[in-house]
């Protein structure tokens, strides 16, 4: 087997485990409040679950592109291998966690020291062939989708039948394997003599120069979107099924069902649009996509029964499985040599940023406007980030193949 492929299957076993641990505390945060740590309070456990889950995508936006700088320097495996051993001693902690506080911190350390999974596509971007990167950026982005969707899931089954404190060790037990793998099968082909011989620049003089390259704040554009157009409605979501059902039967099976058909459908559509980009172009696919996801916002909007809303979510994760690969095989297209990991880390840090914006805003708006007018607001932003990318993409690259 070609080296690129086994860096591949190993990454996407490691991202999948990224994701499901980030992801598997939700369906027992509450409950290990309040059995475990020992707090009563209603509202002070809603306040703590609310600070707890949001430390780790804070300090991690901060971060990233800090690892990504020294990625570039050192290496793109040694950060991988850093973020892993890291987590999973990490993660492992949180299960001796006596106190909210330590919970509290022990989240956002968690977040500080990630970069998995942006060393990961760094990694695979500069040992796949140009002709198979969609198709790998596609793959490898459906493992972290796979870990998002599993992890509640997993969390859940685990609480039931081990207790919650079992799940941090089982899970930092996990992310050593994944990192021991990374360290025995995953090959890097990184001159670091060549690293060490470029000047060094700070993260914000790094941030200018990519931020010149008219591409690249458009490519930003499309991941701060994705989270923020999957992100922004949940808040409001259940009590929208519930509307749409009309009963508090079955309600939390379907709540849960429309959350999570996006990232099935996503996982799905991931690895076969990263294969039609490599024959297509990234950004023909990019765009379409962009449209498309647009454009399933408007029957979720209008939409009268669950199976309606069901089918339009399920449709907007098809379309959102040709944004992520194409815009990492088109950040690598327009990054200069040597920048890659910090180009990687700079978008990573804008997909935390929807993470938080995302039901921080539309949960303000979703009182005034309602769900269907976040919607309408997504799709809006949707458009006018495909124009923006029509822009900057496609016509300069008509206007190449012009002069050519």
């Amino acid at each position: 087997m070609e080296q690129w492929k086994k860096n591949l299957i190993v990454l996407w076993f490691g991202q999948f485990l990224v994701n499901a641990g980030m992801t598997m505390v939700i369906p027992f945060l509450s409950l290990y409040l309040q059995f475990d740590l020992g707090l009563t309070d209603p509202n002070e456990i809603a306040l703590w679950a609310g600070f707890i889950f949001a430390g780790n995508f804070i300090t991690s936006f901060l971060f990233q592109p800090l690892w990504g700088k020294l990625s570039d320097r050192y290496g793109r495996k040694m950060m991988l291998l850093r973020s892993g051993f890291g987590m999973a001693a990490v993660m492992t902690l949180m299960g001796f966690a006596a106190t909210p506080l330590h919970l509290l911190l022990l989240r956002m350390l968690n977040g500080t020291i990630s970069g998995f999974n942006p060393a990961s596509v760094a990694l695979l971007s500069a040992t796949a062939p140009k002709e198979r990167t969609g198709f790998a950026m596609g793959t490898l982005q459906s493992g972290g989708i796979a870990g998002t969707i599993m992890g509640p899931f997993i969390g859940g089954l685990l609480a039931d039948a081990v207790g919650f404190r079992p799940i941090f060790y089982i899970t930092g037990a996990l992310l050593f394997l994944a990192s021991t793998l990374s360290l025995i099968v995953v090959k890097e082909p990184f001159d670091k003599a060549k690293a060490a011989a470029k000047p060094s620049i700070s993260v914000t003089a790094g941030f200018r120069e990519l931020r010149r390259i008219p591409e690249i704040p458009a490519l930003y554009a499309v991941t701060f979107l994705i989270q923020f157009a999957m992100l922004s409605p949940m808040t409001m979501m259940p009590l929208f099924v519930q509307e749409l059902h009309g009963t508090t039967a079955n309600l939390a099976f379907w709540a849960g069902f429309v959350g999570s058909v996006t990232g099935m459908s996503n996982m799905i559509a991931s690895p076969l649009l990263g294969k039609a980009s490599d024959r297509l172009g990234a950004e023909r696919i990019l765009a379409i996509s962009l449209v498309g996801a647009a454009l399933t916002f408007i029957p979720m909007a209008l939409a009268g029964t669950v199976w309606q809303l069901l089918l339009a979510r399920f449709a907007l994760g098809v379309f959102l499985g040709g944004l992520a690969p194409t815009v990492n095989a088109l950040i690598r297209k327009f990054t200069p040599d040597g920048m890659e990991s910090r180009a990687y880390s700079f978008n990573s840090s804008m997909l935390g940023l929807g993470n938080m914006a995302g039901p921080i805003v539309g949960g303000s708006l979703s009182g005034s406007i309602g769900i269907q007018g976040v919607f309408v607001l997504s799709a809006a932003f949707m458009l006018l980030n495909a124009i923006w990318v029509r822009q900057s993409l496609l016509r300069r690259k008509a206007a190449a193949r012009k002069q050519t």
